[in-house]
C-alpha cells in the first residue's frame, strides 16, 4: 500500500510514542501545575546579633539596609532573604490577588518579630519598586509582613530582606494569600537564583522522550515540505509609527515578537499620533495597487474623519497627567484653573496658591496625540499661540505667559523637571517614573489606572489608544499577525506592565467601547 512508506511508518510510530509519553506524564503527575503561580523561597536565614547596631551587617551583605539607632535589644537579631517570583506560565496582574485587604500576600515569621524590611534585586523592570508603598499596603506588624499586589510578568521576581528579633533561625516562614485561577506555593532551588524545578525527575524524563518524538516528527515534515513558520507568526519587515507616549509599549512588544517569530523585523519609529496616521494614509495611497502597506500607526485617540480608508484597532486605554516642576508648590488644580492657565489668564503660580514663580507652559507640537487628548478632554479648545523657542524667554513680548512646544513626551518631562514654574502633560506611567516634577490631581481626582479600571474615578484626562492599518491587511500578513500578538496575545501583559488597560479584557472592553 502506498501509505506504508518508510517516512509514514516512522511518522506514525513517533506520533504514537509522543501520545504515550504525554499520557505517562499526565498519569504520573497528580495534577497539572496551575498556569498562574507565585512561588517563594527562603534564600538566607542567618543570625547577626549586635552587628545591626555596629553597621557590620550591611557591609557583610554589600547592601545598605537599616538604621536602628535607639532600637530594642538586637542580640537575637536575624536576617531573612525572601525571593518571590512568578514561576507559572502566565502573567499576574494586581487583580489576580484574591486577598480582601489592600495588600496581596502576607509573610508570617513564626516566633519572631519584624523590625525592618528592604526591597532588593527586582528583575530588570524597575517599575516594580513603585508598588512598595504604604498606600498600597506595604508594611509590617508583629510577626507578619504585608506584601503589595505586585504585577509580575512570567519569570519576574523581587527579593525582601527582613530584619527580625525574638527567635532562632530556622523557624517556620510561610507566605499566605491567594491567586485567582492559581496558587501561592513554596519552591526549591539548588542555588540562590536558579529557577525551581517545575516537574519531578520522572516527569522530566518523560518530557524529554516526548520532545525527542516531536523533534523527529518535525524533522520528517521539514525534510518533505520545508520549514513552515510557527503558528501565528509571519516573516518580513514592519514599521510601527505614531504615538510617542505609547512608544515604550511598542518597542517592548516588537522585541518580544521578533524573539518569538524568527524571520520578522519590527521597527518602531514614533514621531507623534497625527504625523503617524498621515504617514500611513500617504503610504497606503502610494501602495494601493499592491495592497495594504507593512505599516501600523498608533494614535492617542481617534483619527481625523477625512481618512475613511484607515481601519482602527482598539488597543488599550491610556491615562495621561498634568505635571509641574517640584518648586511650583501645587498638588491639585480644578479644570477651570487649568483652562485659565492655558488661556494665559494666570501669569504667576501664587495666583493659584503656589509659590511666586512665573507660569511657563511646556506643550507638545501639533502632531501630538497627547496634546489633542488634553485639548479634547480637559481644555475643550485649542491652546494659546506659541511664544518661546527655548521655553524660558518670550519671543513675543505681548504674550501673557511663556509657552513653548517640544517634539516628544520625554522632552516635555525633562524640560518641566529642570525649569522652575513649568507645567506640561504626559502619559501617566512615564510621568510617574520621572524625577524633579509632580503629577497633579484634577478636580480632586488623582490619575489612577486602577481606580478608572474599577469604575471608581471620573478622572477626565484619558483616551483609547488606536492602532491603524490602511484598509484590511491580509490574514496571513505580518501586520495582521503583529496586531493579534499585540492586542490579544503577549502584548496584553506588556500593556499592563506599562500602566495601560488592555482593551481585549472584560474591564477593558467596557472602557474601550
Amino acid at each position: 500500500m502506498s501509505w506504508l512508506s518508510t517516512e509514514n511508518i516512522v511518522a506514525v510510530g513517533t506520533a504514537l510514542l509522543g501520545i504515550a509519553a504525554s499520557a505517562g506524564m499526565v498519569g504520573y503527575e497528580r495534577r497539572v501545575p496551575r498556569r498562574k503561580r507565585v512561588g517563594y523561597r527562603v534564600q538566607m536565614d542567618n543570625p547577626i546579633g549586635d552587628d545591626v547596631r555596629s553597621g557590620r551587617a550591611d557591609r557583610r551583605l554589600g547592601l545598605l539596609l537599616f538604621d536602628f539607632d535607639g532600637a530594642p535589644d538586637m542580640s537575637d537579631a536575624t536576617l531573612v532573604l525572601l525571593r518571590i517570583e512568578n514561576d507559572g506560565s502566565m502573567g499576574i496582574d494586581r487583580d489576580d490577588y484574591t486577598s480582601p485587604e489592600r495588600h496581596g500576600l502576607t509573610a508570617v515569621f513564626t516566633d519572631r518579630t519584624v523590625r525592618g524590611v528592604s526591597v532588593t534585586q527586582p528583575t530588570d523592570t524597575d517599575h516594580l519598586m513603585d508598588h512598595f508603598t504604604t498606600e498600597r499596603g506595604f508594611g509590617y506588624d508583629g510577626n507578619t509582613l504585608r506584601i503589595p499586589r505586585v504585577p509580575l510578568n512570567k519569570g519576574d521576581h523581587f527579593k525582601l530582606l527582613v530584619l527580625l528579633t525574638g527567635g532562632d533561625v530556622g523557624r517556620d516562614i510561610r507566605i499566605v494569600g491567594g491567586i485567582r485561577e492559581g496558587e501561592v506555593h513554596p519552591n526549591r532551588s539548588a542555588t540562590l537564583d536558579d529557577k525551581p524545578p517545575l516537574f519531578s525527575r520522572a516527569s522530566r524524563l518523560i518530557t524529554v522522550m516526548l520532545t525527542v518524538s516531536v523533534v523527529t516528527l518535525a524533522a520528517i515534515v521539514v525534510a518533505r515540505d520545508g520549514a513552515p513558520p510557527p503558528i501565528g507568526c509571519a516573516k518580513g519587515e514592519l514599521t510601527v509609527t505614531g504615538s510617542t507616549a505609547f512608544a515604550p509599549v511598542m518597542q517592548e512588544v516588537a522585541k518580544k515578537y521578533e524573539h518569538d517569530c524568527t524571520g520578522s523585523s519590527v521597527t518602531v519609529d514614533a514621531h507623534g499620533s497625527t504625523a503617524g496616521v498621515r504617514e500611513l494614509a500617504a503610504a497606503g495611497e502610494q501602495a494601493k495597487a499592491k495592497g495594504s502597506p507593512a505599516l501600523v500607526a498608533l494614535s492617542d485617540g481617534p483619527k481625523p474623519d477625512d481618512m475613511p480608508e484607515l481601519r482602527e484597532n482598539r488597543v488599550a486605554l491610556s491615562v495621561f497627567a498634568l505635571v509641574v516642576n517640584d518648586d511650583v508648590g501645587v498638588r491639585n488644580l480644578s479644570t477651570a484653573d487649568v483652562r485659565r492657565l492655558y488661556q494665559g489668564k494666570v501669569a504667576n503660580w501664587s495666583q493659584l496658591g503656589g509659590r511666586s514663580l512665573p507660569v511657563r507652559l511646556v506643550s507638545r507640537d501639533a502632531n501630538s496625540g497627547t496634546r489633542q487628548v488634553f485639548q479634547r478632554r480637559v481644555l475643550g479648545r485649542g491652546e494659546m499661540a506659541n511664544s518661546s523657542v527655548d521655553c524660558v524667554h518670550k519671543d513675543d513680548p505681548t504674550a501673557p505667559v511663556t509657552r513653548c512646544e517640544l517634539d516628544s513626551t520625554e522632552q516635555v518631562l525633562n524640560e518641566v523637571a529642570q525649569l522652575p514654574g513649568a507645567i506640561g502633560y504626559s502619559e501617566l506611567n512615564l510621568a510617574t517614573d520621572a524625577k524633579g516634577l509632580r503629577v497633579l490631581d484634577l478636580d480632586g481626582d488623582a490619575p489612577s489606572v486602577d481606580a478608572i479600571e474599577h469604575g471608581d474615578s471620573a478622572y477626565p484626562y484619558r483616551e483609547i489608544e488606536y492602532a491603524y492599518t490602511y484598509g484590511q491587511p491580509p490574514a496571513d500578513s505580518l501586520v495582521s499577525s503583529f496586531l493579534t500578538y499585540l492586542i490579544r496575545g503577549t502584548g496584553q501583559d506588556v500593556i499592563r506592565t506599562h500602566g495601560h488597560v488592555p482593551c481585549w479584557t472584560p474591564e477593558g472592553m467596557k472602557l474601550c467601547a
